[in-house]
């Protein structure tokens, strides 16, 4: 226990954490503090880009062997099954939530947040703590089978009239932007190995963390203003759901690294994936697969109550977990 409020005092105290308070609290406020949005996809392209090209880096450096295509194997049977857990979850925690509106939740928790991930593998090399390189990978693959788990989910519920495996989707699925430059990033990584990451060194090392601050700044103001016009939509079930889930995910995320030989930081962001909840490709997704289903609660759920949870609480509770559960 002193470990985890050890790491949880350090987390909060960081400048990329703190970033994130500051732009949640002047949201709160009403302040007209404010990001231009080509500015924030600008930083979202940057981060997914420097986050991929040095995973692939670390996976030429090391090589890559059966280790990695399990992982790969297990994220996306993590993908896949998570969302059935996180349905039963929110019906009993809320049973005011309809049958649709949980599948479109669900999706949400069985994706992955790749700024939580960016934070992580931030703190952790802060830390001096290492982990598997080819753990971008995993992160990529678990970006989109939950999306089919959660149609199925609306379907099978026959609460989905509304729903449809359109070519849209599946483009919007296959193509969506985050994981084309992710694997594109990381491909390139892979191939230049560290000779192409120390050419570009300036541009996707030494900014890095201060882009990263930036950009939770930006993802603070929206997460209060998701919480302030939320009203309604947050019953304390939900509220429960939006702690209780994190905790769920990590679990599973800590038995299948557990299953891979994982190190304490791959286990750390095995757990962190598990627990994330995305808030950019499945919305996008589920708007032209759920139309129907309330974005209001599938937003404020995974961007202003799991993803600050997981930032101030969360991540510092998974990394003392990983390091215990491994010795390391």
């Amino acid at each position: 226990m002193d470990q985890i409020l050890s790491l949880a005092g350090q987390n909060l105290l960081s400048p990329v954490i703190l970033c994130f308070v500051l732009g949640m609290g002047a949201a709160l406020a009403r302040s007209d503090l404010t990001f231009p949005e080509a500015i924030a996809k600008g930083m979202s392209l940057y981060l997914l880009f420097a986050i991929g090209f040095k995973g692939g880096a670390s996976v030429a450096e090391h090589g890559a062997d059966l280790r990695l295509g399990m992982a790969v194997l297990m994220g996306l049977v993590l993908s896949l099954l998570l969302p059935f857990v996180a349905y039963a979850l929110l019906r009993g925690l809320a049973r005011g939530v309809s049958a649709l509106d949980a599948a479109a939740v669900a999706g949400h928790y069985g994706s992955i947040s790749i700024v939580t991930f960016v934070a992580t593998s931030t703190l952790l090399q802060a830390r001096g703590i290492t982990f598997e390189g080819y753990m971008v990978a995993v992160a990529a693959v678990m970006e989109a089978p939950a999306i089919v788990s959660a149609l199925w989910l609306a379907t099978r519920k026959g609460s989905a009239s509304g729903s449809k495996m359109s070519p849209d989707l599946w483009r919007e699925i296959l193509l969506n932007g985050s994981i084309v430059l992710l694997l594109g990033a990381f491909a390139i990584g892979w191939i230049t190995g560290e000779r192409g990451l120390n050419e570009i060194a300036p541009l996707i090392v030494t900014p890095f963390k201060g882009v990263l601050c930036l950009f939770l700044l930006d993802m603070g103001i929206v997460a209060g203003r998701g919480l302030r016009n939320s009203r309604g939509v947050i019953t304390p079930g939900v509220l429960a759901f939006g702690i209780l889930m994190p905790l769920t995910g990590a679990a599973f995320g800590a038995l299948a690294g557990l299953a891979l030989g994982l190190s304490a930081g791959g286990l750390a962001v095995m757990m962190v994936l598990a627990a994330s909840a995305s808030y950019i490709a499945v919305p996008a997704a589920m708007r032209v697969a759920l139309p129907r289903a309330n974005p209001a609660l599938y937003l404020t759920l995974a961007l202003a109550i799991t993803f600050p949870f997981n930032l101030t609480l969360g991540i510092p509770l998974y990394m003392a977990l990983a390091s215990t559960l491994t010795g390391g």
